[in-house]
């Protein structure tokens, strides 16, 4: 290392080291840089210049890292952490740069802000770009290892160097289709039903949402799917129901009855979630700034929708 020289060097050259890092793809970390694979290769071709190792070997269909890449990914965290430092305090126009984010969201909280985010940006001009991708029940690693900028979770990962800020709240309902059968009466009807269920990544059931509540005595799911989108294609012309937050009837399950469920049971909140080094730059602080103004007003229409249900 004695010929490093730090000036062959930038903040994109290494962000595009720890994509690699975390795809073990040069093909897929083109394609969340939005850049062609050539121009990751020659970054890497770069960075292998510099450090004077491989960095990264082929191994299968993938890239296995070397133990100097393995031992630069929390120094080169460390570096882009202080990089973004130095933008917290400079002027700032939301017309005048390109805002990109990677937010960790699953369809219920994706479709519920961002459409009218994006929507809203575009309206005014504002260059904005966003990337998904899938939360499940997310970790401190989504955030620390900078794989997106913001998590929306009703499952908020708790740690000193972890912000949160609570959206919406709102209370678990039962949805169902009402030309196929009614809404359960009784907490024994409820549990003879036959249940459609999301179950993320990481094992975590939506009925365990209902808290305070004796899962045991429920019947297990007779549909288990991945995501929100997919229930109201089984539930239309069956006799199935599914236990979700009251959101989801502004969102993904629209087209589907729905009502009160027959027992009592803590309500549900959603959270805004971010790390310690995003906390005070400003294009971040603008994107966080729109996203709870949206969330409440989704908020005052949940208020005029459901409350004459409850």
């Amino acid at each position: 290392m004695k010929n490093f020289d730090i000036y062959k060097i930038d903040g994109y050259i290494l962000k595009t080291f720890l994509i690699i890092l975390e795809e073990s793809s040069v093909s897929k970390a083109a394609i969340r840089l939005n850049v062609t694979q050539s121009a990751v290769s020659y970054a890497l071709a770069r960075l292998r210049g510099v450090f004077k190792d491989p960095l990264f070997v082929r191994s299968g269909q993938g890239l296995t890292p070397t133990e100097t890449a393995i031992s630069l990914k929390d120094p080169i965290h460390g570096v882009l952490d202080e990089i973004m430092s130095l933008t917290d305090q400079r002027p700032f126009d939301p017309h005048a740069e390109d805002m990109y984010f990677t937010v960790a969201a699953n369809d219920l909280q994706r479709e519920l802000i961002f459409p009218i985010l994006w929507r809203e940006a575009h309206s005014e001009n504002i260059r904005l770009r966003l990337e998904f991708i899938p939360s499940g029940v997310p970790s401190i690693s989504l955030l620390r290892d900078a794989r997106c900028q913001l998590i929306l979770t009703p499952f908020p990962p708790e740690a000193p160097d972890i912000f949160q800020r609570r959206l919406v709240t709102g209370d678990m309902m039962c949805f169902y289709d009402a030309s196929m059968r009614n809404a359960p009466s009784s907490w024994e009807e409820y549990i003879n039903a036959e249940h459609i269920s999301v179950r993320f990544v990481g094992g975590y059931d939506t009925n365990e949402a209902l808290r305070g509540i004796d899962l045991s005595e429920i019947r297990e799911p007779s549909i288990i799917v991945s995501n929100f989108n997919a229930i109201p294609s089984f539930v239309k012309g069956s006799e199935l129901i599914s236990t979700e937050l009251n959101a989801m009837h502004i969102g993904p399950l629209r087209d589907l009855s729905m009502a009160p469920l027959p027992f009592k049971s803590e309500k549900v909140s959603l959270y805004l979630v971010w790390h310690e080094r995003s906390n005070n730059d400003p294009a971040h602080k603008w994107m966080r700034h729109r996203i709870e103004l949206i969330a409440g007003d989704i908020s005052k229409k949940m208020d005029q929708v459901f409350k004459p249900l409850m």
